[in-house]
């Protein structure tokens, strides 16, 4: 198997029917999720890995950030966290998890998806090219 990024997922991974998760090393950190809401964040993870579209109340689009971006929604004993997330060609890439205090989006947030989505396709361009 042939790396396709320095994030680590391969290219045949993709090839078996259930998109790769990938999660920027050392950027991107687990939250601490309650066991329901781990599980609810875990199910919805592979539901997108498998291709299956998921839409509100579980996710919805994250345009500011960039064309096919979007964000869950778990809740979490009193709180609400987010997963932001980029449906790739080849895998699922989570571009943030973060605890949503307000209506809008943080725009340091946004700024912070927008730099790691950036450095993915970079990385892949870079492996492809080699």
């Amino acid at each position: 198997m042939r790396e396709i990024c320095h994030i680590g997922h391969r290219r045949q991974m993709a090839n078996l029917g259930s998109k790769p998760l990938v999660w920027l090393k050392g950027e991107v950190k687990t939250p601490p999720f309650g066991n329901q809401a781990r599980l609810e964040a875990g199910l919805l993870l592979r539901r997108l890995q498998q291709g299956q579209g998921l839409g509100l109340p579980h996710s919805r689009p994250m345009s500011p950030i960039g064309h096919r971006c979007h964000e869950l929604r778990i809740g979490d004993r009193g709180q609400t966290w987010r997963i932001v997330y980029h449906v790739a060609p080849d895998a699922i890439v989570v571009l943030d998890v973060f605890s949503k205090k307000t209506q809008a989006t943080p725009a340091q947030i946004v700024e912070v998806c927008q730099k790691r989505l950036a450095a993915y396709v970079r990385a892949i361009s870079d492996k492809e090219e080699t």
